[in-house]
């Protein structure tokens, strides 16, 4: 079958494959056809070695396709269900999950360190996944859990995005943050994930929604997701300045993940406000505080994991506002590419030109 493989760690390109077998199938396994992937900025920052991830490997971790296949054991799935990819499976018996934060149950972290691809006669033969799953090829192997039932209403193209980046968006404001009604917001970084925060604070009330990006086209595109107003990072100060008449805003939700952009946030944030970390940086990328700003000035810092709450329910929550028109996900997909011309996508992500691509298989 073929898949997108990037060969080591730093390299900037996938090379698109015809002879990548999916492995693992057996117990407790589902084999997947996918139909599409969504591109998150989270794939380049493995490929860059921003994300740990051992290589080689298939990039890929938003995706939803059919079950061809269920191994012994596998109960509530069944060959032709329609499914979305979940990268973060809770198992349901550790102490995080038990404590009901599903969301740092470290289950499907354990997975990327199994292959579940090869290529015979390669060297090396085994290939990796990203996060354990590595969506950019056309059939997957998956422990049962990371494949969740979708209505037939909703269309693989959506289904896939609602598997990672509007979860992540969406759940940072309504599970991390929960920002109130009438609150003023800054969102910073308004890619995929970004515009779904600005989506959520919208159905959520907020009065003011300040966009940042130094791309225009995103700027542009954060006003009709539901931001008030939009502005270049250079613009920043005189936007919090005229919103909040100089106090600082209710929340703000760091979407870039660098210290630079993070400690920006921190200093827009009123006094008692929040912070909202919601990008994927870096182990060697430290943020700066002075115990005396952290005491006096009360903000909270609330980092926020793939949403931040149990992401089965988000899901569900995430379809019923599209169904009632309350988001837009088909506005969200600018760009749709097939497989073999995975690299185009990536060069419109990393300019900026798309906010989600969707690779249809």
């Amino acid at each position: 079958m073929r898949a997108a493989v990037l060969h080591e760690t730093g390299q900037d390109k996938l090379e698109v494959l015809d002879d990548i077998e999916a492995v693992g199938f057996g117990p407790g396994k589902v084999r997947l056809r996918l139909r599409a992937t969504g591109l998150c900025h989270s794939d380049l920052s493995a490929m860059a070695g921003v994300l740990p991830q051992p290589a080689p490997f298939v990039p890929g971790h938003e995706g939803a396709g059919e079950i061809l296949d269920v191994g012994d054991g596998v109960t509530g799935l069944s060959a032709g269900d329609r499914v979305l990819v979940c990268w973060l499976p809770a198992c349901g018996g550790c102490p995080a999950c038990q404590r009901g934060q599903t969301e740092l149950c470290l289950t499907g972290f354990m997975n990327a360190g199994t292959p579940n691809f090869r290529r015979p006669g390669g060297s090396p033969e085994d290939v990796f996944g990203m996060s354990g799953t590595g969506t950019f090829a056309e059939e997957i192997v998956l422990a049962a859990p990371c494949a969740v039932p979708i209505p037939d209403d909703v269309p693989y193209d959506i289904a896939a995005l609602i598997g990672c980046g509007v979860t992540t968006g969406l759940g940072a404001v309504f599970n991390t943050a929960r920002v109130e009604a009438g609150s003023s917001v800054a969102v910073i970084g308004c890619g995929g994930v970004g515009i779904s925060v600005i989506q959520g604070a919208r159905a959520s009330g907020a009065a003011q929604i300040v966009a940042v990006d130094p791309v225009e086209s995103r700027r542009e595109a954060a006003l009709r997701f539901g931001a008030t107003e939009a502005v270049a990072p250079d613009g920043l100060d005189s936007a919090k300045n005229s919103v909040t008449a100089g106090e600082g805003f209710d929340y703000v939700f760091e979407v870039v993940g660098r210290s630079a952009t993070a400690r920006r946030a921190y200093e827009i944030t009123r006094r008692g406000g929040t912070l909202c970390v919601v990008g994927a940086g870096a182990l060697d990328d430290f943020l700066q505080f002075n115990m005396f700003e952290l005491f006096f000035d009360e903000k909270r810092i609330l980092p926020s994991l793939y949403g931040g709450g149990d992401v089965l329910r988000s899901y569900r929550r995430t379809i019923d506002l599209w169904r009632a028109g309350r988001i837009d996900l088909e506005g969200l997909i600018t760009h749709r590419v097939r497989l073999g011309e995975i690299n185009d996508a990536i060069g419109q992500m990393r300019t900026g030109e798309a906010l989600r691509t969707c690779i249809e298989m």
